[in-house]
């Protein structure tokens, strides 16, 4: 079936695209934070794959022809996290990195299969009710010690987890 939604290509069209250009991305890392900003914890997704394998991922999805950056960040949060999550996007857009996917693995630490992929990467906070929905089986909150273990980094494909070391990095919970 043809989505009728403006921006949205075909499932032929969006294979051709991708064969042929880097297709562009945001991902957010959700985060609660005390009342000092400090982040307390950090929400990740669990999905099944199309291998029905059980994955742990960050929020993430395409941004569509003609769709603000911000547009496209707030709506892949509410596609995920629910109409009540209540991210706290901030007011300057400056990811805190910017991730190539690529095809063909070992280039960077981040691979996608099916395309070259251009990231912008966010921190973002969240003080609502969070429920996962799309294709998210449930949203897990980890203490950042928990988020950055081995076993937690190891049930991120695609590099999502070297991409969560360094939001994790980024607001100061690694040494």
């Amino acid at each position: 079936m043809t989505e009728t939604t403006p921006g949205w290509l075909t499932s032929d069209d969006l294979e051709m695209a991708r064969a042929r250009m880097p297709i562009l991305y945001v991902e957010a890392v959700p985060v609660r934070v005390d009342d000092s900003g400090e982040v307390t914890s950090i929400g990740l997704l669990l999905r099944i794959g199309p291998e029905g394998t059980v994955s742990r991922a960050l929020v993430s999805g395409r941004v569509l022809h003609h769709e603000r950056v911000r547009d496209a960040l707030l709506r892949h949060l509410e596609k995920d996290l629910g109409p009540v999550a209540l991210p706290r996007v901030p007011a300057s857009l400056q990811p805190f990195t910017v991730a190539e996917y690529f095809p063909t693995q070992g280039v960077t630490p981040f691979h996608d299969p099916r395309q070259h992929a251009v990231s912008l990467a966010y921190i973002v906070p969240v003080a609502g009710d969070c429920r996962p929905r799309q294709d998210a089986l449930d949203l897990v909150w980890f203490s950042p010690r928990e988020a950055s273990s081995e076993l937690v980094q190891n049930e991120m494909p695609g590099g999502q987890g070297v991409l969560l070391k360094q939001a994790l990095a980024h607001v100061g919970c690694l040494s």
